[in-house]
């Protein structure tokens, strides 16, 4: 009798230890999980700014070459930013197939890349 209580709390302690072990190891995922959509979310911004950087100087020159064309400043400027206008309109309009969808895709493709890693090998 006392051996089997005794094997019931060896039994328990190792229960413990299992629940312990498997907590921490749904933290570690969850920590790295979270750390490499964060490192991930941070580059799409530093590219993010850098493509608007260039976006902004190539529309000044674009708007410096159409006010060379039509002979004063603001016409250029004007016909700039009629051009973003039309493209902000055009992206608008497609921002669930373009935005939304695709950022949704990329963030749960990033979450979930390490599960789908482990049920292939």
């Amino acid at each position: 009798m006392e051996k089997t209580f005794a094997k019931v709390e060896e039994l328990a302690d190792h229960i413990k230890e299992y629940v312990n072990i498997r907590i921490d190891s749904v933290k570690l995922s969850a920590a790295e999980k979270s750390s490499k959509l964060a490192a991930t979310i941070f580059a799409a911004a530093i590219a993010a700014f850098v493509f608007l950087l260039f976006i902004l100087f190539a529309g000044i020159a674009l708007a410096f070459v159409f006010s060379r064309l039509t002979g004063e400043y603001y016409w250029g400027f004007l016909i700039m930013a009629g051009i973003y206008l039309v493209l902000g309109l055009i992206i608008w309009s497609m921002k669930e197939k373009f935005l939304r969808i695709p950022i949704m895709n990329a963030m749960l493709q990033q979450l979930f890349k390490d599960e789908d890693d482990d049920e292939e090998n």
